[in-house]
């Protein structure tokens, strides 16, 4: 009986307590999803039956006149969510009052996993601050000119690889394998000096653990939730994003890559480099720099660059197949260019739009978090509701892949329409930064979006110069993602066909 009584105080005080932590919204007036008792408002993402992306959604619509919408975050105390749905409102807290909302949710303990919690992503305040000063000059417009070579090699090499294979294998190309191995080697080559060739060596140790510590499949998927759900469980069980064969292999690298460069005086435009000249410089900065802290900042470079660029050039590839008028009018523009260079590739208007069409179609971060450092008032959400005062700790959540698909921004947002970047049927301002988030907004924007923009824009250059692409029997029609995982990935995977062009 002892026992019986206890169990049912416990769940009164549980019940009690969630009810509380679940009205927040009811409280303040402000339209809400619903939520439950540690699933929140994120029911359907946790037994698997929508897409992030789509829950997201989900978030945005509840209240199609709402300035911001509520919703509860996992976790037993279910924090709200603040889901931002007005342009204006986004761009004041992310670049007007960015010192309120400066940081991200923290995923990890730095001490668990120093080089996933340790990275530019996962930092925070004055030790971000220092770490995006240090390391933005690695991006600007003239390292992308020296980088822009190592590129189209790398870029050349995935292409005759390609043109190598028999007619059969071109007719079922795994894009997400090709295009994960060139990544894998422009980013060795770029920022690690190192000359790899995973498409002929299929199992080198850099492509394999770099694999391996990017891969989102369903087990890391499930990390990726618990860490930013459940921080206290990851640190209790003591789980990790990089594996410890992962971690030492890059931090060896680095190592390796600094002694070499000391021992030979030699100096390379990357953002090892940066690191290796600030060591040591200013006596009050918050960044150690030392093997780990470098180690940590590059390996993000790598995750970033690895696995994201190779989907968006999956996802365009795909586009191009399923939407052939594109792809004629695409590869016409690149014919009349004929030669590409650094100032060719920045000066051609469809092929730019075609890039930034994926990115507004198929957004990778579905939604850009902020975590209030201040309490700061917002206006109110409706006409006649009351302001509300966040305090720090809440959670804002810019819905990118939401506003994306928005008829009020984009018209016909579920069709690729590269068109729309010409100024043809957007109903926005092309230079809207708040309705163009694919990379971001404000100080704490992609930092290596010039790299991966020029990256892709080069593959598309030299692949449409010798190859159509076409959809075959696998290639996903319709394209819908997976639910088993956070990424864009459609059900049975990347497939299409590659024909050689008849070139006269």
């Amino acid at each position: 009986m002892l026992v019986l009584a206890l169990a049912i105080v416990v769940l009164a005080l549980l019940y009690t307590y969630s009810h509380r932590r679940l009205s927040y919204f009811e409280r303040a007036g402000v339209p809400h999803a619903p939520g439950w008792f540690l699933v929140g408002s994120l029911k359907d993402l946790c037994l698997r039956r929508k897409h992030l992306g789509q829950v997201v959604r989900d978030f945005y619509n509840v209240h199609p006149r709402a300035r911001y919408v509520g919703a509860y975050d996992l976790g037993p105390r279910n924090g709200p969510i603040i889901v931002l749905r007005d342009p204006e409102l986004i761009k004041s807290l992310a670049i007007k009052h960015f010192d309120r909302f400066c940081d991200r949710k923290a995923f990890l303990d730095p001490e668990v996993d120093p080089l996933f919690a340790g990275n530019l992503f996962s930092i925070r305040g004055d030790k971000w601050r220092e770490a995006r000063n240090l390391l933005s000059p690695a991006f600007t417009a003239s390292k992308m000119r020296l980088m822009f070579a190592a590129m189209r090699d790398c870029c050349v090499a995935c292409v005759d690889h390609v043109a190598r294979l028999s007619e059969a294998e071109r007719l079922r190309i795994d894009t997400k394998d090709v295009f994960t191995r060139l990544t894998n080697d422009t980013i060795a080559r770029c920022a690690f000096g190192l000359k790899v060739d995973s498409l002929k060596e299929p199992d080198n140790q850099f492509y394999v653990l770099g694999r391996k510590g990017t891969d989102f499949n369903k087990f890391m998927s499930a990390k990726f939730a618990l860490g930013s759900f459940f921080p206290g469980v990851m640190k209790l069980l003591d789980v990790k994003f990089v594996e410890d064969d992962v971690g030492d292999f890059f931090k060896n690298l680095i190592a390796d890559t600094i002694r070499t460069r000391e021992e030979q005086g030699v100096k390379c435009p990357d953002m090892l480099q940066l690191m290796m000249d600030a060591r040591g410089k200013d006596q009050k900065s918050h960044l150690e720099l030392d093997i780990t802290e470098m180690t940590a900042h590059a390996f993000l470079f790598f995750f970033g660059g690895f696995d994201t660029t190779s989907t968006q050039m999956c996802v365009i590839a795909h586009e191009l197949a399923v939407n052939l008028d594109v792809q004629r009018k695409l590869r016409d523009e690149i014919d009349a260019v004929g030669q590409l260079t650094y100032e060719a590739i920045n000066s051609m208007p469809y092929l730019d739009a075609v890039f930034r069409e994926s990115l507004r179609k198929h957004t990778q971060f579905n939604f850009l978090d902020r975590i209030c450092t201040k309490s700061f008032e917002l206006p109110p959400t409706l006409p006649g509701a009351k302001p509300l005062i966040i305090q720090p700790g809440t959670n804002v959540w810019i819905p990118a892949t939401a506003i994306h698909r928005d008829p009020s921004y984009f018209e016909n947002p579920d069709r690729f329409d590269p068109d729309r970047f010409l100024g043809k049927t957007t109903t926005t301002s092309d230079n809207d930064y708040a309705v163009n988030l694919g990379f971001g907004i404000g100080p704490r924007a992609c930092i290596g979006q010039r790299f991966a923009t020029m990256e892709i824009k080069i593959l598309l250059f030299v692949l449409l110069s010798k190859f159509e692409l076409r959809a075959n029997e696998k290639t996903p029609q319709p394209y819908v993602y997976s639910t088993k995982t956070i990424t864009l990935l459609p059900e049975g995977g990347y497939s299409l066909s590659m024909i050689p062009r008849q070139l006269n």
